[in-house]
């Protein structure tokens, strides 16, 4: 059994990211739930107390200051210690960004695990959210804000724990880098941009990118960018000049000079081939090209 206090709300309709539900628990002695499985992502974070996670085959013994994740329809197990049960707050969230931001944590289903130093902070959080539960537009407003927050205050103080890799660190500072790129590919950004973005230095950057992808950041930018170029010829009338500026390059010349180095041929070139059917591709295809980037992660 548990003493809690917990809200659940129903909000799909802010779909990038929303707050599912919330609460905050002093459990009895052995309380627990599971196995079973959630509809969303959950996040406890233990404000004192100790008691053990289990997932994935891995059991965690945790305490005050550890944090764990649950996974969409994986099953999960947590039970209070028997001398020192736990209190915990918790927000369950959701929404098409959801995935995307709890990879850029650093969490996933190797490593559910992260210890805070933010109890005080995140208790106030949940506090607020519970505070304002209706659903009028400013609570709704409000508790997805504080969702935001929330995140927030776990990436800036999380340290993963001993159970995730030495290199994992690393791969999250890629991840990152690798978002950035794909949502900025179309301005005139600059790999010192990256990094600023990710918090690290330019030559660190390149060598958690050499380590993980087996390519330099400019190369993962340039071969982005040529990707998204390739899209438009295939789809688009586009003049090369519009295309050159569409992936963040400035000057055309040097597009063409870049396209020329990736594909072994010219923008007006590789337009023509199309034009005579030797290359054309049907839409679903193109993703190809993307998956292309991305597979290079897992060619090491």
């Amino acid at each position: 059994m548990e003493k809690a206090y917990k809200l659940e709300f129903s909000e799909d309709e802010f779909n990038d990211l929303y707050v599912y539900c919330c609460g905050c628990s002093q459990t009895l002695p052995h309380h627990s739930f599971g196995p079973a499985i959630k509809p969303h992502f959950m996040i406890h974070y233990i404000i004192n107390g100790k008691g053990t996670f289990s997932f994935d085959g891995k059991s965690y013994p945790l305490r005050e200051g550890n944090g764990f994740l649950i996974i969409p329809e994986e099953l999960a197990y947590y039970e209070a210690d028997g001398d020192e049960p736990w209190t915990y707050v918790w927000v369950g969230f959701g929404g098409k960004r959801a995935a995307e931001i709890v990879s850029q944590l650093g969490l996933s289903m190797e490593h559910p695990i992260f210890r805070s130093d933010k109890a005080d902070t995140l208790y106030d959080i949940v506090k607020d959210m519970m505070d304002h539960n209706t659903f009028s537009t400013e609570d709704v407003l409000r508790r997805n804000g504080l969702l935001s927050l929330f995140l927030s205050e776990i990436a800036s103080t999380t340290i993963i724990t001993e159970h995730k890799a030495s290199s994992s660190k690393g791969n999250n500072y890629v991840q990152k880098a690798q978002a950035f790129i794909r949502q900025n590919y179309c301005n005139p950004i600059k790999i010192t941009d990256v990094a600023s973005y990710v918090c690290v230095n330019r030559s660190y950057l390149y060598t958690l990118f050499v380590n993980e992808l087996g390519l330099s950041p400019q190369q993962y930018l340039t071969s982005y960018r040529i990707a998204k170029a390739v899209e438009l010829l295939q789809l688009t009338d586009l003049p090369i000049e519009s295309i050159a500026i569409s992936c963040g390059y400035s000057d055309p010349l040097v597009f063409s000079k870049a396209f020329r180095m990736e594909k072994k041929i010219s923008p007006s070139g590789y337009r023509k081939s199309l034009q005579n059917g030797s290359e054309r591709r049907n839409t679903n295809s193109l993703k190809e090209v993307e998956e292309f980037i991305k597979g290079k992660q897992h060619q090491k």
